[in-house]
């Protein structure tokens, strides 16, 4: 098939383990990790349509709705409140740059840890804000606990695993991100009417960030970042808590010291070995895969869905309503992939998904054109509002299948040890440049495109699934040490990467 959807018979080692107590509870401590990511994405929206929030620290929008004429697409364009938004999104970008080096030397656990506490000091300023300097503060310590948690956490996930369920494992970190998102949703809708109501939900973000790193002290690293690290009397140790203690563990143990020590005897930084031509393949997808999430426009209408909903009339409880809605079915879809990843492999969620997430940003831009007018200025009615908010339900639901795990998974399951922390912090960073761009730059094009926004982000929806259908091969049920076998078969890639015998000697 076109594309590489074929089924790889990679060579293994019996190292594929069984579901142990301790590997779901550690994987389930370490996806708790999504938390505080999750709470970000649905707590910001919301809290930027509370009249108080508005007063206190943006009146210019309020005094721009109350006026006679005004354009519903236009009513939040505003450049100072996208970038309370999207200030996280930078600095997330220069935490996970970062990351790479202390994920490596502190290892993926206490990069957990770091990543919760400095986020757990952002939620706090957040929450006592009394300026829009110390929101700003805020939120850029937000970002930098968010980057190295999103670079850590995902990582841990693919590493502790055994790889035969390692994709219902590592959607775990994104089930825990919609928890999050449903958290704040409910949490800015109890809180909405109240003139502290922003703080509440602004500096809840503490008790994510808490349960995360309190957590992060329960568990053991990983056995390779334990490995990578000369520890091996505790990667031992490690390795029979997650494999169970009837389980011979020393072959396991041996292969990954052997992987371990060829890694370190290539004396090149991980930066510059990342760009050779043999691991072309392993740099494109940790760009495109994060670069196409964020295209989607999921995490815009996360941010932006109470303005949005507002906008097309729903009223303020109605839109805080909605953005609940939305976060459910997306939590609920996550299921759907956490039970169908390992059986019907990567490749099949992100086309199913794709594709139904471009046919209804497709029918919200239709919709959107015929009942509010080219110019946006007509009234649209509860009926449609309330079918914009169906379809963006479906859209919603396809991401939660497809885009939104799987674009963690991918990056941290592909890249050989030598550089898969050095890989994860380019797909991180990826995201959250992206990711900053379309904040920062969503409502300004939501007022000037108005519902050609929406046809925006079809068209990329639509490219990122071919991208899917012939540059992306299955990666399902392979240990990561035998990842390498996928590039050798892959119609396309084979090109850019040395024989699989050759590689069989590659770390």
């Amino acid at each position: 098939m076109a594309g590489g959807g074929f089924a790889v018979d990679a060579p293994t080692k019996g190292f594929d383990g069984k579901i142990t107590i301790s590997v779901i509870m550690t994987c389930i401590v370490a996806a708790s990790s999504g938390l505080i990511f999750g709470y970000d994405v649905g707590v910001s929206g919301g809290v930027t349509t509370m009249i108080p929030f508005l007063k206190k620290f943006f009146p210019s929008i309020l005094r721009k709705a109350a006026g006679a004429e005004v354009n519903m697409y236009c009513v939040y364009d505003s450049q100072v409140l996208t970038l309370f938004t999207s200030s996280l999104y930078l600095a997330g970008l220069v935490s996970s740059l970062a990351a790479s080096r202390v994920t490596m030397a502190l290892g993926r656990r206490n990069t957990i840890m770091l990543g919760g506490a400095i986020f757990l000091v952002g939620g706090a300023i957040n929450g006592g804000a009394e300026n829009i300097a110390m929101l700003i503060l805020g939120r850029i310590l937000l970002g930098l606990g968010v980057g190295f948690t999103n670079q850590a956490a995902p990582l841990y996930l693919s590493e502790i695993a055994p790889p035969k369920w390692r994709g219902a494992f590592n959607t775990g970190f994104q089930f825990f991100l919609g928890v999050g998102v449903v958290a704040a949703g409910c949490i800015n809708y109890g809180t909405a009417k109240h003139s502290w109501g922003w703080r509440l939900s602004l500096g809840l973000a503490v008790v994510p960030a808490a349960v995360m790193t309190v957590g992060a002290f329960l568990i053991s690293d990983t056995p390779s970042s334990l490995v990578e690290r000369g520890k091996f009397d505790e990667a031992r140790i490690a390795l029979r808590k997650i494999r169970g203690s009837s389980v011979d563990v020393e072959p396991e143990l041996e292969e990954l010291i052997s992987w371990s020590q060829v890694s370190k005897s290539i004396d090149q930084e991980p930066f510059m070995t990342i760009f050779e031509r043999q691991y072309r393949p392993h740099l494109v997808m940790a760009f495109f895969i994060p670069f196409f999430q964020q295209l989607t426009g999921i995490n815009i209408v996360a941010f932006y869905s109470p303005n949005l909903f507002q906008s097309v009339g729903l009223g303020n409880d109605a839109a805080l309503l909605s953005t609940i809605i939305l976060g459910v079915v997306n939590l609920l879809s996550i299921l759907i992939s956490t039970s169908f990843v390992d059986r019907f492999g990567r490749r099949f969620l992100f086309i199913t998904g794709g594709i139904l997430m471009f046919a209804c940003q497709i029918a919200v831009s239709v919709l959107l054109a015929m009942v509010t007018g080219i110019h946006g200025t007509k009234e649209i009615s509860k009926g449609n509002a309330i079918l914009v908010l169906v379809l963006l339900c479906f859209y919603a639901a396809g991401f939660g299948w497809s885009w939104g795990p799987l674009t963690w998974l991918i990056p941290s399951e592909i890249f050989p040890l030598k550089i898969r922390t050095t890989g994860q912090s380019i797909a991180v960073g990826v995201q959250f440049i992206t990711l900053f761009a379309l904040s920062q730059t969503f409502l300004t094009m939501l007022c000037h495109f108005k519902f050609g926004a929406f046809l925006f982000y079809a068209i990329w929806i639509g490219v990122m699934t071919i991208f899917v259908i012939f540059f992306l091969p299955e990666t399902k049920g392979i240990p990561l040490e035998s990842m390498y076998v996928i590039w050798g078969k892959h119609w396309f890639w084979r090109r850019f990467v040395k024989g699989v015998d050759d590689q069989a000697n590659l770390p």
